[in-house]
């Protein structure tokens, strides 16, 4: 059979699909590379006198006009499951269309699926095959769950759209309106470490023992620490997101994926954001297998992997351990992502460790990161009690089992040295030593 025609019969404009936003409406779209760039260009422009259209997004790649512009307030609302620089610069104008949705990134899918019904779900996808399916191409922390529970799929068909393997193929037959684009997947470059955060890299790159399977996000601190791994043997990945510098140590040989104990000689990711050089890779490559976020990031899933090793940044640090990484007191910053998820698995894990890095500094050397107590208002990310290693330019605090005087001591050791007199007098003033 050739499943050619049914997909012409499905094709659809994007002017077709605004026409099926109603007021009171839950719309899912894909995440990060995989967001629909033609429908949230164009959400804004949705006809009829709309209100109150849910729109759950994470980690936007674009600044939209139905979420950033002052006369879409009362019509839509950004339900974010990560914020970005839009969304708080939304926020931070007072607009009512953005709203942040506390979660741990494995639960998001099963925790919408269970309060909402999903009207509608509009993300992209690679081109079809011969036998009729597609791949979600660049995500599935959340997608195909929901997709599996929405009353209407819509998939931007687009030809940059890498293939990709694992649980990502999707049949014609179960998709409801094909829009067809051709628009570049959107990139983020990699970001060259700084001198600071190279000495971050190489602290908790003495942590991580050949063999280990290990998770690592983006930026300046995660490429540093990649940096620092590249005379390892026989690492394993098992991440959130596949990022460029994975790439790196896989053709330095550092990464074989050969000695995980779970999917062995398979990175496994959940979702992946790079560079064209790293869509191109990801392309029809059978070693990266793509699996649901509610399996990917499950705590119990993660600590299968014996020395799995967890890495994770962080905005501030408390002396008794408590971490924050997504907001600076009442002011929404990012999000919690995966980042508890993994730590909690690689803490138990055989032989894991979960690492917490940081700059002892921001602002300039202005202020110090590891603080006496956190913000009134500021989320505790992870909390002390999960608290595995914390590390900083200027050492490593290993706080597992530590009481709170030891722990405060640890801590202060680590800071920047021009703080250290003001914390140790904040933390006697507090009775923590």
């Amino acid at each position: 059979m050739s499943w050619y025609g049914l997909y012409e019969k499905k094709k659809a404009s994007v002017e077709d699909i605004l026409k099926l936003v109603k007021s009171n409406m839950t719309v899912v779209v894909g995440m990060a590379a995989s967001e629909p760039q033609l429908f949230l260009s164009q959400l804004h422009n949705a006809p009829g006198n709309l209100n109150n259209v849910n729109v759950f997004t994470c980690l936007n790649m674009q600044n939209y006009p139905f979420f950033s512009d002052a006369t879409n307030e009362g019509r839509f609302i950004n339900n974010s499951w990560f914020y970005n620089a839009w969304n708080r610069e939304a926020a931070k104008k007072g607009l009512k269309t953005v709203t942040y949705v506390p979660n741990n990134l494995h639960q998001a899918a099963v925790n919408l699926i269970e309060t909402r019904k999903i009207d509608m779900y509009v993300g992209i996808a690679s081109p079809m095959d011969k036998n009729g399916y597609l791949t979600l191409s660049l995500g599935i922390t959340y997608e195909k769950d929901i997709i599996e529970h929405a009353d209407i799929v819509v998939l931007e068909v687009n030809p940059n759209a890498p293939r990709t393997h694992g649980d990502t193929q999707i049949h014609i037959s179960d998709i409801d309106y094909i829009l067809e684009v051709d628009y570049p997947i959107p990139e983020i470059t990699l970001i060259e470490p700084s001198e600071v955060e190279q000495r971050i890299g190489a602290n908790i790159a003495e942590l991580v023992e050949d063999g280990a399977t290990i998770q690592i996000g983006i930026g300046g601190i995660p490429n540093a620490v990649a940096l620092f791994l590249k005379d390892k043997k026989d690492l394993g990945v098992h991440t959130e997101m596949f990022t460029e510098t994975m790439i790196d140590l896989f053709e330095t040989g550092a990464i074989t994926n050969k000695r995980k104990t779970l999917w062995p000689g398979k990175f496994v990711c959940t979702f992946a954001l790079g560079t064209r050089r790293m869509y191109d890779f990801i392309d029809d490559n059978p070693g990266i297998m793509m699996l649901r976020g509610r399996i990917v990031n499950d705590p119990y899933v993660v600590a299968q992997n014996e020395k799995m090793v967890s890495i994770n940044t962080a905005l501030m640090v408390d002396l008794t351990g408590n971490v924050c990484s997504e907001a600076l007191g009442t002011q929404h910053f990012s999000g919690t992502g995966g980042q508890l998820d993994t730590h909690r698995g690689a803490v138990k894990s055989k032989g894991g460790k979960g690492i917490i890095a940081l700059r002892s500094t921001a602002k300039n050397g202005t202020i110090s990161t590891i603080i006496p107590t956190l913000p009134q208002g500021a989320p505790v990310t992870v909390p002390r009690q999960e608290v595995d290693y914390i590390v900083t330019e200027n050492g490593v605090a290993y706080l597992r089992g530590k009481t709170v005087r030891e722990r405060a001591k640890e801590l202060i050791n680590i800071a920047a040295e021009e703080f250290r007199d003001e914390l140790k007098r904040e933390a006697k003033r507090l009775g923590l030593i």
